[in-house]
């Protein structure tokens, strides 16, 4: 089986020598006839990052399928939360890839490394589905308040959107004046030209005695010439 070893030591741990985990993960690949691979090394890296050199590295090359199994030499060397070591876990599951953690004696190729892997889902969803709670919850307690939620709505200047656009300026420099994107000033256009072209073709009501037009002007003064 071909192996990865990644091991990290952060910023604060000065005295420590990433030797001390790659040692012990070599010894641990040989006992187990494994063919080491790669060593992915990120030192003075902290483990608060998700994105680190050799982390992306490998895995970018466990894509690759480079190795079939990766070797750590505890759970915080590699991963900075339990939902990104169980991302990290679950791609690795869907390509093919086994996980081991050293002191934490966990292996995804064996019975108990699969039920741990399943208890950190567990855990992963459970702590998901109290944070969604927590949000509604918060919600419907500052609705009950009467407080509104969402963005505030930016006032747009109908007027001035209405005169740039009859000058023929396009969409795109209108937003540019605004300060709004071009399709958000469109929409307000397009509600104000709603609100405005009903009261315009809406007809006064006719007033009683004869009404003049311009047709019945010409015939009454060609009746007076007659």
């Amino acid at each position: 089986m071909r192996a990865a070893l990644y091991a990290r030591v952060s910023t604060k741990n000065h005295g420590q020598d990433v030797q001390v985990q790659t040692r012990d993960l070599e010894q641990f690949a040989e006992a187990r006839g494994w063919q080491l691979v790669d060593s992915y090394l990120d030192t003075g890296i902290c483990g608060a990052k998700d994105r680190r050199p050799a982390l992306d590295r490998l895995m970018a090359d466990a894509h690759r399928r480079r190795f079939d199994v990766v070797v750590v030499w505890k759970f915080d060397r590699f991963a900075r939360s339990v939902s990104h070591l169980l991302r990290a876990l679950e791609t690795f599951q869907s390509l093919g890839i086994e996980f081991v953690s050293l002191t934490e004696g966990v292996d995804t190729s064996t019975p108990m490394g699969k039920m741990v892997f399943t208890v950190l889902g567990a855990v992963a969803e459970l702590e998901r589905s109290l944070i969604v709670e927590r949000v509604k919850a918060g919600l419907r307690n500052a609705r009950a308040k009467g407080k509104r939620l969402g963005r505030p709505q930016k006032v747009l200047p109908d007027s001035r959107i209405a005169s740039l656009r009859a000058r023929g300026c396009s969409w795109r420099t209108i937003a540019r004046q605004i300060g709004a994107s071009a399709r958000t000033c469109r929409r307000a256009w397009q509600k104000a030209s709603q609100g405005v072209l009903p009261r315009t073709v809406t007809k006064s009501p006719a007033r009683p005695g004869p009404q003049v037009t311009e047709d019945s002007s010409e015939i009454s003064t060609l009746e007076g010439v007659a």
